[in-house]
């Protein structure tokens, strides 16, 4: 029996080192076929990195037009390149896909679909557990799993991991899992995927052996950690970091408006200090996939607990009170020239949630437009990134971009500047409208026609 219970023993080991030794030696000859799940501004630049670094790489998405778009070689994301997504599928170095069955040929499999909140808060981890079960129902021995989509500490292990066991198959000896946080930031010219340093927690020590192989091949430096946990608690806490901050600094533009201080250059200021602070500005609200929703991921777990956080509500408080904030100062400035909102033609420059950048999510320019339109407002927009308004969980509003010639921004009764684009001629539209509400401090080199502008 001893003998018997020996050989069983070397022999499991045998085949935990055999599937494990394979994938490692897939990653490192770089024949492992990397497959990304959810095609989006996570999604594609990941794949971007790991065509870069000699892989070749499946592309699944639900949503056939995205899929459709990348075969005939368009891109639906500006900073990446239609000529790169048709060379690319070309190449045999991106297959798009639809088709969940071709999971299977995948030896790393990479989840990078949306975590969004619910109405009350609450994590809606919908995405996670229908790409999980996806692949736990074609799952192989073999094949590495690494959930990128930001979440609360304990996903990986308490949700996914127990979906991909539904399989029949061993974590650490069948199968593989790590969590590794996406780090994008659309718009920056400094830093991309393939730069930006890759924390990594592993569900066992060989799934973090092997999702640190994975990265180290793409990316300039890994930093492994302890657990899944350490990993997803690593990007909660970045982005709770910037959004208390920014809170602080909306919070300060409220006071300061009122005593008659301009907190941009106040903020200007401080930041000549060389030690001890980092700069953070005030804005019209909150956007973006990251910032305005990780934060409440730690509440909903903090409740969860018995706990409450009142640091991050109250944070979440002020940065949503924005809009209206913004409404009020342009009601202000409306009122102050003896007009109301209501009949006002009122155009919001830039709807994306950041400058420079064509991505619209949970970006404050929906609620301001919706807040401007329950006044009586009639409202336009321009965004040259941003053609027509996209549909998002919370708004559906038809409105395509506005050209911004001069004969239209006379034509307004006001100008709410909502995203300081680059491309934007501050100086022509300042000289050209009536009034000008800004909302970013995009027009503090503007010399001509500072009597039009309002700050907000």
């Amino acid at each position: 029996m001893h003998e018997t219970s020996t050989s069983e023993g070397k022999q499991t080991k045998l085949q935990e080192k055999s599937a494990a030794s394979a994938l490692g030696a897939a990653i490192e000859r770089k024949t492992a076929k990397i497959g990304v799940i959810g095609l989006g501004y996570v999604g594609l630049p990941l794949i971007r990195t790991f065509v870069a670094a000699g892989f070749e790489n499946l592309g699944f998405d639900v949503d056939k037009s995205k899929v459709e778009s990348l075969q005939a070689g368009r891109s639906y994301i500006e900073h990446i390149s239609s000529e790169w997504i048709g060379r690319c599928v070309a190449e045999g170095k991106l297959s798009p896909t639809a088709d969940m069955d071709r999971l299977a040929e995948a030896d790393v499999l990479l989840i990078c679909v949306p975590t969004p909140l619910s109405r009350s808060r609450d994590p809606d981890l919908v995405y996670v557990e229908a790409t999980t079960r996806e692949i736990a129902a074609r799952l192989r021995p073999g094949q590495l799993v690494v959930l990128e989509s930001t979440t609360y500490p304990g996903t990986t292990r308490e949700v996914v991991l127990p979906i991909l066991q539904q399989s029949g198959l061993a974590l650490g000896k069948d199968f593989f899992l790590a969590y590794s946080p996406e780090r994008e930031d659309p718009g920056n010219p400094d830093f991309s995927a393939g730069n930006i340093p890759k924390v990594v927690g592993g569900a066992d020590p060989v799934s973090l052996d092997l999702a640190v192989q994975l990265y180290r091949r793409g990316m300039s430096e890994v930093v492994a950690v302890n657990s899944c946990e350490v990993a997803e608690a690593c990007k909660i806490l970045e982005n709770t970091y910037r959004a208390v901050n920014i809170a602080l600094a909306n919070e300060l533009k409220v006071l300061f408006d009122r005593i008659g201080l301009d907190v941009w250059e106040v903020i200007d200021a401080a930041r000549t200090k060389p030690f001890g602070f980092q700069a953070f500005y005030p804005g019209p609200g909150l956007g973006g996939h990251c910032i305005p929703i990780d934060p409440f991921y730690l509440t909903w777990l903090a409740r969860c607990r018995g706990m409450t956080t009142r640091f991050i509500e109250l944070a979440g408080e002020i940065n949503t009170s924005m809009p209206q904030y913004v409404i009020d100062r342009l009601t202000e400035a409306l009122n102050s020239r003896g007009k109301a909102v209501r009949d006002s033609k009122i155009c919001v420059l830039g709807v994306a949630y950041k400058k420079d950048v064509d991505d619209a999510r949970e970006s404050p320019a929906f609620v301001l437009i919706e807040l401007l339109r329950k006044r009586g407002a009639a409202v336009s927009y321009n965004d040259p990134h941003i053609p027509r308004l996209p549909r998002t969980r919370q708004f559906s509003i038809p409105m395509e971009s506005s050209p911004l010639t001069a004969e239209f921004l006379a034509g307004r009764d006001c100008v709410l500047i909502v995203t300081d684009h680059s491309a934007y001629d501050y100086e022509f539209i300042v000289r050209h409208a009536p009034l000008v509400v800004d909302a970013r401090n995009a027009t503090k080199n503007v010399s001509e026609g500072r009597e039009k502008i309002c700050k907000a």
